[in-house]
């Protein structure tokens, strides 16, 4: 069982900055690909950023230039830099995590979120 636990949400004005983090904890064998979802209010979550075990990251084009996600192995820890916030950005914001279990089987896992809100 793996717990992510999201943290670094909160009000800021538009053009400002955050850093999400979110932190896996449990038993498991290893952590594979990590991302970051968000859902809007009265709209579908979608992927804002995701990064593989290996480091590679995609983003969505909505973001690209102004997040940047990245993740400490070590730590078992994942972060999204976001810069330059826009209003639209306002969302509750979901870690994401595909983990192998010690015997081997591949499981998902979500955190319960934290709200980023971006006043205008």
């Amino acid at each position: 069982q793996v717990r992510l636990v999201e943290s670094g949400g909160g009000l800021v004005q538009a053009g400002g900055s955050l850093r999400l983090s979110c932190a896996a904890s449990g038993s498991f064998f290893s952590i594979n690909a990590m991302g970051w979802y968000r859902q809007a209010s009265g709209k579908q979550r979608e992927l804002v950023a995701v990064i593989t075990s290996g480091g590679s990251t995609n983003y969505a084009d909505s973001v690209k230039g102004r997040f940047t996600i990245s993740r400490d192995k070590a730590k078992n820890t994942m972060y999204l830099q976001m810069n330059s916030l826009k209003p639209e950005d306002t969302a509750v914001y979901l870690c994401n995590a595909e983990a192998i279990s010690r015997d081997g089987l591949r499981q998902n896992y979500w955190g319960q979120g934290t709200p980023v809100i971006v006043s205008s």
